[in-house]
């Protein structure tokens, strides 16, 4: 890899990811500590949140805005089903925060982008091999250090996905360490909780706060999201057929 090349790559995190990364520290607004000097803190993230999904849709390609609103529908079905349902992990407020259901098609929509770029996939092999040794050690030091073997057990999860998903590797690679660190950042300012073992009832399965691997289940985000994209321009491109053979 060249010189360029490697300033492009990070000119290009930067512009797509580093953005996102900042923004997670607006999420302090729902910290403990603001909660407590401050009212209408939750309701100016939740606006902020809309505000910024609404700037990256009228920004974005035809093709990502669909994926925005597709992944729009698929988060809110996942938090209620993961947060609400099963009691995965836990908000501080005992309910889904509006700013988190906008934020995820967010941080899926730049990742997607980043991973698209052409200096990326120029060297997707490279980058995949960092990618995959720092996940690695990540995950390896929280079992060791946290116990955390239902985040250990995730990240093999990501892997196993990963072995067919050989066009889908950055993204979802990238997508673990994005989601890692707002893991972090979430649950130091006391956003949300994850329970000391999985789901809080599956005892051979302890888990740290947060656990590392969580952006295994970012793949039925992406799947739906992506499946949906393909279902619906499936029927778009039936139904250009048909209109073609009638003029026909």
């Amino acid at each position: 890899m060249s010189y360029l090349d490697f300033k492009e790559i990070i000119k290009t995190f930067t512009r797509k990811i580093g953005v996102v990364l900042f923004i997670f520290g607006i999420i302090y607004l729902d910290s403990d500590t603001i909660t407590e000097n401050f009212q209408n803190n939750l309701s100016l993230l939740n606006v902020l949140s809309i505000i910024g999904f609404i700037v990256l849709y009228l920004k974005s390609v035809k093709r990502v805005r669909n994926l925005l609103i597709y992944a729009l529908v698929v988060a809110f079905l996942g938090e209620f089903f993961f947060s609400i349902i099963l009691n995965m992990y836990t908000y501080r407020l005992d309910s889904i925060p509006i700013y988190v259901i906008f934020g995820h098609p967010i941080i899926y929509a730049r990742v997607f982008v980043f991973s698209k770029s052409s200096i990326i996939k120029k060297h997707h092999k490279l980058i995949e091999n960092i990618l995959y040794s720092f996940v690695s050690l990540f995950s390896l030091a929280y079992l060791w250090f946290f116990n955390d073997v239902f985040g250990f057990v995730m990240t093999i999860g990501v892997f196993a996905l990963l072995i067919k998903k050989k066009k889908e590797r950055v993204f979802f690679l990238t997508m673990y360490i994005v989601v890692a660190i707002l893991e972090i950042i979430g649950t130091k300012f006391g956003c949300w909780k994850w329970p000391d073992v999985a789901f809080g009832i599956f005892n051979f399965l302890p888990s740290n706060n947060p656990p590392s691997g969580i952006s295994l289940f970012y793949f039925i985000l992406s799947f739906g999201a992506h499946n949906i994209y393909i279902l619906r321009h499936k029927e778009l491109g039936a139904r250009f057929k048909n209109i073609r053979r009638i003029h026909i």
